[in-house]
């Protein structure tokens, strides 16, 4: 056998073990598919990505082939994320609000897959991951402007939920009014209270009367259907687009920082921390009713070296001046330093649990 023939039979068995390891490999992400599935994960984790491409390259010694061979990973990487999303798709997604409203924006971005329900309200949102009718929830807990959405810390206190990754959606709002309007013909400008409050200032600059509505998309939507060149919505671009309004002004917000975090809740837990990044978790608690209770709560989370991000306190429902806390940390408290760490800490609980884990909050871009 000369050597032309040799090498072309070296290839077609390398070539066969690769086909069974190929179908290993895909047989592994399938199985990460229907974990994330589960717990309401996303395929596409960059910095996971990049941190294997660098461990795996420094396996090739030969320098002229490593830069071909990070390729084949990024394309091999690339077909196994085709793989998960075929595997998750149609995961059923619930949200708050109607098509074009920031949460269903959120939800769309971070489930491009998926298939999105609409629901009246957060709590009817919530309860259709609870009773199994969705795999999932998108929800919002936070706006930089307005603070914590305490309905829905309720619900994450009281609710069997977990929290499962945080993503941050920037709020920009834009002037949108109908086909042909102009700014000159707007005397009454319609949207939900916060974003008609992140607006206050260029409201008032140019006189517009307002009106309320339970969301952005539904604002829109009422302009649409209300054929009156005199009314514009304040919302995203992306309603725009879904509504055919123009824009007529855009980033008309005071605060150029005004995001909003939402939370992925799930039935499942998540209990695999990513090593690479940051790793957070959610706590929330009730303390017995003794002095410096609280206090010592807190003390207990710095003594074993987490770090404490947010501390914020919720009336409780059913028994007056009574509180709960809830508590983002930083770390890992899924090994024997977190463990230690809850079982002392519950000495100082009348009520404790962990509500979720996630490793790096994601932002993401209102385009």
């Amino acid at each position: 056998m000369d050597k032309l023939q040799d090498a072309r039979a070296k290839i077609n068995e390398i070539d066969k073990q690769m086909a069974e390891l190929f179908e290993s490999r895909m047989q592994a992400a399938k199985t990460i598919a229907e974990y994330k599935k589960e717990r309401g994960l996303q395929i596409y984790d960059a910095k996971r990505e990049q941190a294997v491409i660098e461990k795996n390259a420094a396996y090739i010694n030969d320098y002229d082939i490593r830069s071909y061979y990070v390729r084949f990973l990024q394309d091999e990487m690339a077909i196994s994320k085709q793989y998960q999303e075929h595997i998750i798709s149609g995961v059923k997604i619930a949200y708050s609000g109607i098509e074009g409203a920031y949460a269903n924006i959120a939800a769309k971005k971070i489930f491009p897959y998926g298939r999105l329900l609409s629901y009246r309200d957060f709590r009817a949102a919530y309860e259709a991951v609870e009773r199994g009718d969705c795999d999932c929830a998108v929800l919002p807990i936070e706006n930089s402007y307005a603070g914590e959405v305490g309905q829905v810390m309720d619900m994450m206190f009281q609710g069997s939920l977990y929290v499962n990754g945080i993503y941050t959606l920037r709020i920009a709002h834009h002037l949108l009014g109908l086909p042909g309007a102009g700014i000159k013909d707007i005397k009454t400008v319609v949207s939900h209270p916060q974003a008609l409050a992140q607006c206050a200032e260029y409201i008032r600059e140019r006189g517009f009367e307002t009106v309320e509505y339970a969301n952005t998309a539904k604002a829109a939507k009422a302009v649409k259907d209300g054929s009156d060149k005199s009314m514009a919505a304040i919302a995203s671009r992306e309603t725009a687009r879904l509504y055919g309004l123009e824009t007529l002004d855009h980033d008309i917000n005071e605060s150029a920082m005004n995001s909003t975090r939402f939370a992925v809740f799930s039935r499942v837990e998540n209990k695999q921390v990513n090593t690479v990044g940051d790793s957070r978790f959610m706590l929330m608690f009730t303390v017995k009713n003794e002095a410096g209770a609280l206090a010592q709560a807190l003390n207990v989370l710095s003594s074993y070296g987490f770090n404490m991000r947010a501390l914020r306190s919720r009336p409780m429902k059913d028994l007056a001046w009574e509180y709960y806390f809830y508590i983002e940390a930083e770390g890992d408290e899924t090994g024997q330093n977190g463990s230690d760490m809850l079982r002392h800490l519950s000495l100082h609980c009348d009520m404790l649990k962990v509500v979720g884990r996630y490793s790096d909050e994601v932002i993401l871009k209102d385009d």
